[in-house]
């Protein structure tokens, strides 16, 4: 039996004409994809849950009892890891996909509940002693491999951050967690080196095929962290501010021919802005270090951050256009 189609019933007086346009208008819009709606709501959730077990664990610390505790949070780590080996597809170099929506944030909820699980081991007992890096060194690795294995980005950012963690904390532990000396030569020097390997590691992943699309997330890091360091050292080392200026327009001008050649605004938006940090430091250093803070000094300064900023916002405008004109090609 044929199945009649909406103008043959409008024709025999069915439905209306409005009706029937209204009809083909919504089927050719096609279907809504609600795909980052719910990746947000699991992503709140995860948080949320891992939120509500702190909350719970503190205002109930007394009555459930350290060993409860423990258990509990392994129990959850442990679910979490047991779905996500069943149902995650054989390791390969290349991107696997995830099997559904909720593998990323199961396997997300387990390693935030993991990381919370050595923690508290090493507030609660002292596991790891007075070795820091040690207790950073072991959720890193941990973490590194989750994320290869079960190819995540999310927990890749987690690894990263635990290296960064562990880099400072084994290089500077006296300085960074005693006196809270963020400042010291060390963790400048610390970051400096951090953000080479980053960048090396994520060229090295692109050209060598082994998990390309973490590049991004390798590079992203280790470019932040060369330029926050070059700052950092423009501050701290007074006399050799210069120095670490030109490095810092090196780093710039790389990352910045890098990103034209990948058509990337992303990269070129932020390193223009660390380049227009680091510049205003020295042009306003070579400024003030004058006759002082007089009225032409002042004067001046104001004058060089509003034609800058004009300056800045017309090269951010003409590295778009040559982007976008290049895509176009």
């Amino acid at each position: 039996m044929d199945i009649p189609s909406l103008e043959n019933l409008a024709r025999e007086g069915l439905i209306r004409e409005e009706a029937v346009t209204v009809a083909r208008a919504e089927e050719e819009k096609g279907l809504f994809s609600v795909h980052w709606e719910v990746s947000l709501v699991l992503y709140l959730g995860v948080l949320l849950l891992s939120g509500g077990l702190g909350i719970l664990i503190y205002k109930n610390i007394d009555t459930i009892g350290h060993q409860a505790i423990l258990a509990l949070i392994a129990a959850i780590s442990g679910g979490c890891f047991y779905y996500c080996f069943r149902k995650v597809a054989p390791f390969r170099v290349q991107k696997i996909e995830s099997p559904n929506a909720l593998f990323d944030y199961v396997l997300l909820l387990g390693c935030l509940t993991l990381l919370s699980f050595v923690a508290y081991l090493q507030f609660q007992y002292g596991v790891f002693g007075t070795r820091y890096g040690l207790a950073t060194f072991i959720p890193m690795v941990l973490m590194f491999g989750v994320a290869y294995r079960f190819d995540h980005l999310g927990i890749l950012s987690i690894a990263i951050t635990n290296l960064a963690a562990w880099a400072g904390i084994a290089l500077t532990p006296k300085s960074l967690l005693t006196a809270n000396d963020f400042s010291s030569e060390s963790l400048i020097f610390t970051g400096l080196a951090l953000g080479v390997v980053l960048v090396a590691a994520g060229l090295l992943s692109e050209r060598r095929s082994i998990k390309p699309h973490f590049s991004f997330t390798y590079r992203n890091f280790g470019t932040h962290l060369l330029l926050v360091a070059c700052l950092a050292g423009m501050f701290h080392f007074d006399g050799f501010n210069f120095v670490w200026f030109l490095l810092l327009a090196a780093i710039v001008t790389g990352v910045i021919r890098m990103a034209m050649k990948e058509r990337s605004f992303y990269f070129i938006l932020f390193a223009q802005l660390y380049g227009y940090v680091g510049l205003s430091y020295m042009i306003l250093y070579l400024i003030f270090s004058g006759d002082g803070a007089g009225e032409g000094t002042i004067f001046l300064a104001i004058l060089y951050f509003i034609t800058s900023a004009i300056g800045l916002i017309m090269l951010m405008m003409r590295f778009n256009r040559k982007l976008k004109k290049d895509a176009g090609v």
